[in-house]
């Protein structure tokens, strides 16, 4: 990723939290109040939901602005990894603040403690309405990011939130998702008991909401989780960079490749290459510097390539391999020739 390329990703995600966060502070205020008027806990619930999206934004603008931090002599891989961590945070914070807090007030109601309920339901209904108008603006605005990524490593927006790269964008699609979702939960339990009478639907549409907000901050958590971790670059990334390493006139063959995301649109790369017998030392550091070029010019996420040369029959480093990948680096990654299988000119086929 070339960096006004990278830029344009983290503009593009930053404008997308800012959006999230302004529209969930004003829904924040707007269900809290419903919620004292009315005394529905699936609004008070809402409304704590909503505090913990705030709470999230603020987390992941955080994580924006300090993963941006150029690598140093402390670390010299950069600070990308910081998105992942604040946005594990934010996970957190959906699930200290939200769910919790939904589940004690669905508790407190279902026990018959709650405060006076069923007036001003029309207060709810218009909170509500307008949350949903208020959500839906932030939940376009994250979709069209989302699809943007997405489209732009090649692949289907569902893949992409399924593997993201950036969990900033995932983080904003999924909480609006579980935020209209929410909106939809309070107002069958606000319409429910306000034509039964019974308190019962209103506590059960909080403990809902907490079901919800459960599922959605453990996702979150272990997208968050699985790149702190060290995930993998995408599987098409890896199979292009081998196939354009069999292809180097130097590479015998392609030994062991590990990547690692480091950042937003930042992979990290390691090679070992059997290379070929004839090349002095000299040639081999040319050729690894040629590689290397090549490999960032074709596929500019790479933020740092390592070429080992090994030789391919040590028996450490196949267990290695083997254990990790199975036989797939064994078979040659380089397209057949047009004319594969084909026998000999003048010689039948068997």
């Amino acid at each position: 990723m070339t960096t006004a390329g990278q830029n344009k990703s983290t503009d593009g995600s930053t404008l997308t939290v800012l959006l999230a966060l302004a529209a969930n502070l004003g829904i924040a205020i707007l269900k809290a109040l419903a919620g004292l008027l009315t005394g529905s806990a699936a609004l008070l619930s809402e409304a704590a939901h909503s505090v913990g999206d705030t709470v999230t934004e603020l987390l992941l603008l955080t994580a924006l602005r300090r993963s941006r931090r150029p690598a140093d002599r402390r670390h010299p891989f950069g600070y990308g990894k910081e998105r992942f961590f604040w946005s594990l945070l934010a996970a957190v914070g959906i699930l200290v603040s939200g769910a919790a807090f939904s589940f004690y007030e669905g508790y407190r109601t279902l026990r018959g403690e709650g405060g006076p309920e069923g007036r001003d339901a029309w207060v709810g209904y218009v909170v509500l309405a307008l949350s949903a108008v208020l959500e839906s603006i932030s939940f376009s605005q994250g979709v069209r990011q989302l699809r943007a990524e997405a489209a732009r490593l090649g692949e289907t927006w569902r893949s992409y939130l399924r593997t993201p790269r950036d969990p900033t964008v995932k983080s904003v699609v999924l909480e609006d998702s579980a935020a209209l979702i929410g909106i939809l939960l309070a107002f069958a339990g606000l319409a429910l008991h306000q034509a039964t009478g019974s308190a019962v639907w209103d506590g059960s549409a909080a403990l809902a909401i907490s079901a919800l907000l459960v599922v959605v901050a453990y996702q979150l958590a272990q997208t968050s989780k699985g790149l702190l971790i060290g995930q993998q670059a995408n599987i098409k990334l890896v199979r292009g960079i081998r196939i354009r390493l069999a292809e180097q006139p130097e590479v015998e063959k392609v030994v062991d490749i590990l990547t690692m995301i480091v950042g937003s649109d930042r992979i990290l790369l390691c090679a070992r290459l059997d290379f070929r017998d004839t090349l002095n030392a000299a040639d081999l550091e040319r050729a690894c510097v040629r590689i290397d070029g090549t490999l960032r010019e074709e596929f500019n996420d790479l933020d740092e390539v390592f070429l080992e040369p090994v030789p391919r029959n040590d028996p450490v480093l196949r267990a290695r391999v083997l254990a990790r990948y199975g036989d797939i680096l064994e078979r040659d990654p380089r397209p057949a020739p047009a004319d594969a299988g084909q026998p000999p000119a003048g010689r039948p086929a068997s």
